[in-house]
């Protein structure tokens, strides 16, 4: 694949329900410097103050590198948003309901580019330029953590759809009697295999019913599927039930070649891994659907920022709306 990255350095920003993160990223998708601070400080934030904070962070940073001259902001965060405007509502970050966050980075850096996109969205692009998907033209890429959420790449370039949306894989439904989602349907692929999900299914059938909820989370429910729990050994195997069906359902709609799953759940590794590509196995059966490879996430925790990025030094191929 032909690579178009703009020589230069981004700052790159990736916004969660929990995090601010802020980098200097070069063309070859290196993180040079990069920062964190949390996202919200507790119900006394206001949608002023966690601006102030992530401003400080990303002069913190690019004055660590020696402010080099920069061709852009790049940012990856939670949604929903107005896209491509970049007025943002990420739903774990209450201080923040319509924040004009590209407005306020325009402002902030004027003459640059600022794009902004879902963080789902740009893990799928950082996977696709410089990780597990960069030898495939068409790719759907995937974030297994607090809610479900997707990318896609057809053609090798982003395909965005008409609100930005395009490749939301966690509300393909895959059960219509299963658990409400937090989208207002039910039995969405994200009802079933969003961490919290599966906590709280597991402690309906009496897994760690006894603690609360701050040790009865995904982490500590694959801790104990190793453990060979059976609770936690059938939640993650739900789960990977349902990603299996909806990524089956995925692959046959979109035809991709490459599925690449991460995100916080994704790292229970073949306890989510072996369920979901047997069940793929199992629903895939046309020649062009069988073809399609599904694997974990290569980039980590860089994978916001260098995604965040790339819509910016690999333009011509993530970011159409301007």
């Amino acid at each position: 694949m032909t690579d178009h990255a703009t020589d230069g350095v981004v700052l790159a920003i990736d916004i969660g329900g929990t995090k601010l993160a802020v980098g200097v990223v070069d063309a070859n998708g290196h993180v040079l410097s990069s920062d964190r601070a949390p996202s919200s400080l507790g119900p006394e934030d206001d949608g002023e103050a966690v601006w102030e904070r992530l401003h400080k962070l990303c002069e913190t940073v690019l004055a660590g590198v020696g402010r080099p001259p920069l061709v852009g902001v790049g940012v990856g965060c939670g949604g929903p948003m107005l896209w491509p405007a970049g007025e943002v509502s990420p739903l774990n970050l209450q201080a923040w309901r319509g924040f004009p966050l590209r407005k306020r980075l325009r402002t902030a850096y004027p003459g640059l580019p600022v794009r902004v996109h879902n963080d789902a969205v740009a893990l799928a692009v950082a996977e696709h330029w410089r990780g597990a998907g960069q030898d495939v033209d068409d790719m759907l890429g995937m974030v297994v953590s607090t809610g479900v959420g997707g990318g896609l790449v057809l053609g090798g370039r982003l395909v965005d759809g008409a609100s930005g949306n395009a490749g939301h894989v966690g509300h393909i439904v895959v059960d219509p009697d299963g658990p409400p989602c937090p989208c207002g349907g039910r039995g969405c692929v994200e009802a079933i295999a969003r961490g919290p999900g599966l906590a709280a299914w597991a402690r309906e059938l009496g897994w760690r019913a006894d603690r609360s909820e701050a040790e009865a989370t995904a982490k500590e429910l694959a801790d104990d599927a190793r453990a060979g729990d059976k609770i936690a050994l059938s939640a993650f195997e739900r789960a990977g039930w349902a990603l299996g069906v909806g990524i089956a359902s995925a692959v046959a709609l979109c035809d991709v070649r490459r599925v690449v799953v991460g995100g916080g759940v994704s790292q229970a590794g073949p306890l989510l891994f072996e369920p979901l590509e047997r069940t793929l196995r199992e629903y895939a059966k046309m020649a062009y659907t069988k073809a399609a490879q599904v694997g974990p996430a290569t980039l980590n925790q860089d994978a916001g920022l260098v995604g965040a990025a790339a819509l910016i030094l690999a333009g011509d191929r993530y970011w159409s709306a301007d």
